[in-house]
Order: structure tokens, then C-alpha cells, then sequence
């Protein structure tokens, strides 16, 4: 999830706001230097929070869970493929994004994931499309009831999307899409390359139970069929009247499932009060999805982390593309990309400065020991696993080795920060953890 979100005025008239951070405006700025050019460049214009409040219209949408989220007392938002997207329940005086943290790390949580919007593609041409679309091999990596992490490229090599991709029939495929537009990439593409498939959005609208407990709480609403879901596998099920495709996935580097609810226009709230009812043994709570345990866990977010001009080479997600496949869109141009090798890369850090506990506003500045500006962070926020702020950064190259000491400029301190390039994921590298068996 992209976490980019303002904070809300309450049912109740009273403003909540975001923690405010000290700035010293700065007449102007060099350019940022050693990076790619870009299209579109990256605005890296300082220009912190707002007291503005966001305007709730018919021109984006409310999710099935939209109200339900209200209820829980979400008080702030983002826009995420077109719909409002839940960014934080728990106030700042109870803890805010850190106390949902907790939450997530010893108990179980629900977040409403309904902006993974699930695009189906079905027919007996199904599997070749979808194979035309992804850098990986459908008919290698993807067999009924199972689902992968899988990117779209363009003609260009610039990542598109990357969802997870499951396949719930042999011919019959959802992804369940980061923040673009990929149905109407999809129909673009098949009304040239004619492929004998449907290509809709549909309404299925999932929630994840992520978190330690999530095991038996899903055990508990889905019988001890569950635990036989392998990581990345999927079980079509129930729950009440309401028919649901359940993964063993996750966006929290933890333990987790994600529940797909079907016709979930008319069946949300009797799954939602399911879940809570089932849940209250085992201390459940309705959270944001974890943007700290995402970072920690290096789990990139579309449109922050990179974009339509990015590609996987610069962000670590080469292992996505094989080549030994026929072909698929993006396939030469990424060739000659890696061939070439990468000016830019998307690395690691960790900084000093006090604890970031709210989302960044801003591209913030990364220099070099000398003062010159050569990158931006692109995520940042106080990890609790390493009492230490960490961020991911998009850096050249040649300042992206481990050990490479930078300096971090961020808009709460006087000075630059020391900064340090460390290895990817910050929290369980081998995901031991989401991985783990289960009983």
C-alpha cells in the first residue's frame, strides 16, 4: 500500500491531526544529481503536511468495508486505486501507527484491503494471456488454488503493477492489483492481441488477518482445513452464507491470511462481524495495514517505492523476471537493461535523527558525506525491531553498496543525519516467519 494520507476531521467535529515537524524553508534547491532521468521527475519539493482535509465525493469510492472502518474509528485516509483507503485507527495519543504495530507483532489483526481491487481474467485462452502480461511463468510457477507475487511490465521495462496473482480455476485468474490501473491496461493489450478471454473487475473485496494468532482465528471461523494452506496456496470456502476464496499471503512480513470476499457488495458486514466476533478471544483489532512492518519486512509499495518508470533491475526485483520463457511484454527491453546495467538502485538504510512515527510527506534528501544531494528516501519510519529509523532510498548505484555512509535530511532536524546503506529485508530476510508451519 502506498501510504500517503492527510489526516481526517472526525465524526465529531474535532480535527485530529498528523505530528507536526519542524521545517526551515529553503529558497532553492540543486537538482538531485547521479540518478536516471525520468519523464516525469520525481517531485522532491519540500513542501511538508497540510491542515487541508480531505474531501470525501462520489468521485472516488467507498469500499464495501468503508463504513465498517468508520465505526472502528479510522481517522485518517488515502486514495488508492480510486477508493479511500484506511492509514490509521489508533490515535496519536494512544500510540497511533506504533501501538497498531503492537497489535499486529503479538496478537492478530483485520485490515480492510478492499483497494486490492481484483481483476478477473477467464477463458480458455486464460493462462497464455496472463502469461503475455507477467515477467513470470504462469505454467510454471502457478497451478490452480495457488497464488504468486508477480510484476507487469511495459514495452519499456517500467513495472506497471505488482500484485498478487491467483488462480482460482484452471481458467480463471485474479489479480489482486497495487496502485494503477491494470484492467485497463489488460483490455488495451488483449484488444490487439485477441486472446479468447473476459477481462473485468468483479466484486470481490478481501480483509487480511495478519498477525501470530492469526492461525487460530482462521482456524476457529474455517475448521483445521486451513492449516493445510500452504504458503502462497489458496481454499475456497465459507463463512455463513457468504462464499470466500482464503490465501495464505500477506503484506506484514508476519503470519497471515487474506480473506476474498465474494458478491461482497451484500455480504460485508456479516463477514466483518464474523471475523470480530470470532476474534475477540484472541485480542483482535482493525488496524491500517502495517506500513513499519511492511518496510521492516522490504516489502515494496507501488507509486512510493517505484513506478511506471522504474524498473525491476533498480529495485531488487530481478529474480522476477525470466527470460527463459517465450515471450512477454517488456522481455527485450529488459534484456537489454540488464545487459547494460542500472544507473540508480533502490537500497537500504538506516538513520539517526528522533523516531519518525507518522508517514514521510515528502521525497526527503539523501546526500553524500560531502553535502551533495544524490538520492531521495522514499519510505522511512522508526523500526522497533532495530530502535533505529530506517527508510528505503533510491540512490545511484555506486552509493547503494552495503556499508556506504550518507547523510539523511530530514525536515524534523537542524542538520543532516548520518545515514548507512544496510542489507534488504531489515526483519527476517528468509521470511522464516510468514513461512512457518503451522498447527
Amino acid at each position: 500500500m502506498a501510504p500517503r494520507s492527510m489526516p481526517l476531521e472526525s465524526s465529531t467535529a474535532k480535527t485530529v491531526r498528523a505530528p507536526k515537524t519542524a521545517r526551515k524553508p529553503k529558497a532553492k534547491r540543486p537538482p538531485v544529481i547521479d540518478i536516471k532521468k525520468r519523464g516525469v521527475p520525481v517531485n522532491l519539493r519540500q513542501s511538508g503536511n497540510s491542515e487541508a482535509r480531505m474531501l470525501i465525493s462520489t468521485r472516488v469510492r467507498k469500499s464495501p468495508y468503508w463504513h465498517l472502518s468508520h465505526q472502528e474509528g479510522c481517522w485518517a485516509y488515502t486514495v488508492y486505486n480510486h477508493m479511500y483507503h484506511p492509514r490509521a485507527y489508533v490515535s496519536m495519543m494512544q500510540g497511533g501507527l506504533m501501538k497498531e504495530y503492537e497489535y499486529l507483532t503479538k496478537h492478530v489483526t483485520m485490515w480492510n484491503v478492499a483497494v486490492e481491487r481484483q481483476i478477473q481474467v477467464k477463458g480458455p485462452d486464460a493462462a497464455e494471456f496472463v502469461n503475455l502480461l507477467i515477467t513470470r511463468d504462469v505454467h510454471k510457477k502457478l497451478p490452480t488454488n495457488m497464488c504468486r507475487y508477480v510484476i507487469l511490465c511495459n514495452h519499456e521495462g517500467g513495472i506497471i503493477n505488482d500484485p498478487v496473482l491467483l488462480r482460482v480455476a484452471e481458467d480463471e485468474f485474479w489479480f489482486s492489483i497495487s496502485d494503477s490501473d491494470v484492467l485497463l491496461w489488460a483490455q488495451g493489450v488483449n484488444a490487439f492481441s485477441g486472446h479468447d478471454v473476459t477481462i473485468r473487475e468483479i466484486d470481490v473485496s478481501p480483509v487480511q488477518i495478519q498477525g501470530p494468532k492469526s492461525v487460530k482465528l482462521m482456524t476457529k471461523l474455517f475448521g483445521r482445513k486451513v492449516l493445510n494452506i500452504p504458503y502462497y496456496g489458496l481454499m475456497h470456502a465459507r463463512l455463513g452464507r457468504s462464499k470466500v476464496v482464503i490465501s495464505r499471503t500477506g503484506f506484514s512480513g508476519e503470519v497471515g491470511y487474506e480473506i476474498y470476499l465474494r458478491d461482497a457488495t451484500r455480504h460485508a458486514d456479516e463477514m466483518w462481524h464474523a471475523v470480530k466476533r470470532a476474534g475477540e478471544q484472541y485480542n483482535l483489532r482493525v488496524i491500517a495495514p502495517s506500513h513499519i512492518r511492511r518496510l521492516e519486512a522490504g516489502i515494496l509499495s507501488y507509486g512510493q517505492d517505484m513506478d511506471i518508470e522504474t524498473n525491476p533491475f533498480e529495485v531488487g526485483l530481478g529474480w522476477q523476471v525470466d527470460f527463459s520463457k517465450d515471450d512477454f511484454i517488456g522481455k527485450a527491453a529488459l534484456r537489454k537493461i540488464k545487459k547494460a546495467g542500472v544507473k540508480q538502485k533502490l537500497a537500504g538504510l538506516k538513520m539517526g535523527g528522533s523516531p519518525i512515527t507518522w508517514y514521510n510527506e515528502d521525497f526527503w534528501y539523501v546526500t553524500n558525506r560531502s553535502g551533495q544531494e544524490i538520492g531521495y528516501i522514499t519510505s522511512a519510519f522508526w523500526s522497533p525491531t532495530h530502535n533505529t529509523n530506517i527508510a528505503l532510498a533510491t540512490l545511484p548505484a555506486a552509493h547503494a553498496r552495503i556499508g556506504t555512509r550518507l547523510k539523511a535530511v530530514l525536515p524534523a532536524e537542524d542538520r543532516p543525519v548520518d545515514a548507512e546503506v544496510v542489507p534488504m529485508p531489515f526483519k527476517d530476510p528468509k521470511k522464516e516467519i510468514p513461512k512457518q508451519a503451522v498447527r
